[in-house]
């Protein structure tokens, strides 16, 4: 009982913590974030933040790990889907989360965000595309390779779209999108052979 009242205080204490660097990550740059500043507005006092965190860069890098892990376990939904889901559905769910956390997702995507982060969240399905691509389509890997920086760069492009311009559209309209324009890239490549020059 007694590790449960503990478990709850030490959750609740990630959420505030991680809420205030959150808002303050609106403000300034996390160089300019003080481990005071977080402190002070989550109403926690500064040996409590060090007993879950050395410094705020450690809090951002829990912070973006959280994030990358659930994604990343909605893509392996994704692949592990049964034919009775449709990939739309499962890519809404993805759109379905980052809408959930859209502010988050638009402070680590944006120019001031991490690039490590955005590196990383660019390489979570890159193993499989680019086996999926080489193995189905006759593509060689650097041809492959090719295609899927064109495709995640732009699907990055185009969730920091929806997110800087407040989510408007729907998460299953987004998941179309991405799908449409995932289709059309491959079966373009696969139709329009790039003339060989002399």
């Amino acid at each position: 009982m007694k590790s449960d009242k503990l478990d709850r205080r030490a959750k609740y204490t990630r959420m505030v913590l991680k809420e205030s660097l959150i808002n303050l990550l609106e403000k300034k740059d996390i160089s300019k974030i003080t481990i005071k500043e977080i402190c002070d507005d989550a109403d926690i006092n500064r040996a409590t933040f060090y007993s879950h965190y050395n410094d705020q860069y450690d809090l951002l890098r829990k912070i973006e790990d959280e994030l990358l892990n659930n994604v990343s376990d909605y893509i392996e939904a994704l692949y592990k889907a049964d034919n009775s889901r449709d990939d739309v559905s499962l890519v809404e769910e993805i759109f379905e989360y980052i809408k959930q956390n859209g502010k988050l997702c638009r402070l680590l995507l944006n120019e001031r965000g991490d690039l490590n982060f955005q590196k990383k969240v660019m390489m979570l399905v890159y193993d499989r595309i680019v086996n999926e691509l080489t193995d189905n389509n006759n593509i060689t890997k650097e041809d492959a390779e090719c295609i899927y920086s064109f495709f995640i760069t732009g699907c990055v492009g185009l969730v920091q779209k929806w997110l800087n311009d407040g989510m408007k559209k729907s998460a299953r309209y987004m998941a179309e999108m991405v799908m449409k324009l995932t289709l059309g890239i491959t079966s373009s490549y696969k139709t329009l052979q790039p003339k060989k020059r002399v």
